[in-house]
């Protein structure tokens, strides 16, 4: 089909290589179709309150390196279930999906392309339902997506998470001291997995094992009694000990959101540590450090390649598609098989089993 007009947004929580990907879409629709292209600012909101910014070749020249989003983009604003603060302080929830078809239609656009992760691309694919013509471009730190070998955002989160502990390993080696580090992961501990295995972690914790509290201190009193009394913990947010629960947060951010705010469990699992060795027990918690700066030359390269190949999908009219990477080839999946699903880390995976192969304590079994 003909492209004349196309929309992008990116929704959920930001990461490294959306400008890449906005570039790559804004050029490829201009260079090779022609088209107009239409930025949609703070995720869905733009859609539904018709806020928006134009996108060119020259607007667009020099944010390749950028991190963040120049859209903006928002993790609260689903319009099937649109939560705000009423005068009295109390939250209401509105369904405005049929305002944002109307923004959507006056807009005078062949197609919305939907760049985020599995919360966002459920609501693309809840508006292709309704008609809107839907790419959707794989975005997350977490890499948890189905049909896609790595989403961009995740090398770039993992190399911040390894030179982290890089500099932990030094510290912690000099001072003799179990030094915790805590990582983003609410519900895949992918960021964890492979940055502890990158940089050299002792245990490494994540959701989908919950850990056993003896186990972790046999392994660093195995240290202790050896050459290198020091040890380095990689954690997941999300991840929990066996029988309880996960660390929360709760705050107006996470109410308004309307799931729960993690974060904790570095000082916690501290606390619990202190009190059966003899070491001091540090914690450093990575949050938001993850997710900001400039990408890694993968996600550059990774958020290029999808947003061209999105804009390329639209001009077939391959819409309620995902585009993915299948290494080494960029393919379309369909959101239908997609939209909503978390890909977590399987308990038998390859990766989990190099690390204990390696000695690595995963909190599981005897060490």
């Amino acid at each position: 089909m003909a492209l004349k007009r196309v929309g992008i947004l990116t929704g959920g929580g930001d990461c490294s290589g959306l400008n890449a990907v906005i570039r790559a879409v804004t050029r490829t629709a201009i260079i090779q179709y022609g088209a107009e292209v239409v930025g949609l600012e703070d995720g869905f909101d733009g859609l539904v309150f018709n806020r928006t910014m134009a996108l060119t070749t020259g607007s667009t020249k020099d944010i390749l390196t950028l991190g963040g989003t120049i859209l903006g983009t928002t993790n609260k604003g689903n319009p099937f279930a649109y939560r705000e603060f009423d005068d009295k302080g109390e939250i209401v929830v509105r369904d405005l999906s049929a305002q944002a078809m109307e923004t959507f239609r006056s807009l005078e656009l062949d197609c919305l392309f939907v760049v985020g992760g599995e919360g966002t691309l459920e609501l693309g694919y809840k508006f292709q339902q309704m008609g809107m013509p839907v790419v959707g471009i794989p975005k997350t730190i977490d890499n948890d997506l189905f049909g896609t070998d790595y989403t961009f955002g995740f090398q770039t989160a993992v190399q911040v998470a390894c030179d982290a502990m890089d500099r932990l390993h030094t510290t912690g080696r000099s001072h003799d001291r179990v030094m915790i580090l805590e990582v983003m992961g609410r519900n895949a501990g992918w960021i964890a997995l492979e940055a502890g295995l990158a940089g050299g972690a002792h245990i490494i914790l994540i959701p989908e094992i919950p850990y056993n509290l003896d186990n972790v201190v046999t392994k660093i009193r195995h240290r202790i009694r050896g050459k290198s009394p020091f040890s380095i913990i990689m954690v997941a947010e999300g991840a929990r000990e066996e029988g309880g629960e996960r660390i929360t947060q709760g705050t107006a951010g996470a109410r308004l959101q309307g799931v729960e705010q993690l974060g904790g469990i570095g000082f916690h699992l501290a606390n619990q540590i202190r009190e059966r060795i003899p070491l001091e027990v540090r914690t450093t918690v990575l949050g938001h450090i993850q997710r900001g700066g400039s990408p890694t030359a993968f996600d550059r390269v990774l958020g290029t390649r999808l947003g061209a190949a999105a804009v390329d999908a639209a001009a077939r009219g391959d819409f309620g598609t995902m585009v993915a990477l299948k290494t080494p080839d960029i393919v379309l999946v369909p959101l239908s098989e997609l939209a909503g699903l978390c890909r977590t880390v399987p308990v038998d995976h390859q990766l989990l089993r190099a690390a204990e192969a390696t000695g690595v304590n995963l909190g599981r079994g005897a060490m």
